[in-house]
């Protein structure tokens, strides 16, 4: 039996950083969405004084919207790497 070493160090290095990269991504994607949460879960709670807190700089409105979309992309772009992954092994 003749193992290729450098084709299995090959396979070994892509998959390695595939999926490191993959779950990096998913955990944008679930802290975007949790900014999205905890944004929302302030704005739903009791108004405090308005004395006692300092106007914010941007719109959370804004904010919140562009967290959701960023994590959707990030949910959308694993998606389609594991679409990747399976036609690869299909095919």
């Amino acid at each position: 039996m003749n193992i290729d070493w450098a084709a299995l160090g090959s396979v070994f290095g892509v998959s390695l950083v595939v999926t490191v990269g993959l779950v990096g991504l998913f955990t944008l994607g679930i802290v975007g969405l949790s900014k999205v949460s905890s944004t929302s879960s302030r704005s739903a709670g009791t108004s405090a004084p308005a004395a006692s807190s300092p106007a914010p700089a941007a719109s959370p409105g804004g904010s919140a919207a562009l967290a959701r979309t960023g994590a959707y992309l990030c949910f959308g772009l694993c998606a389609a790497a594991v679409a990747y992954g399976i036609h690869l092994i299909v095919a």
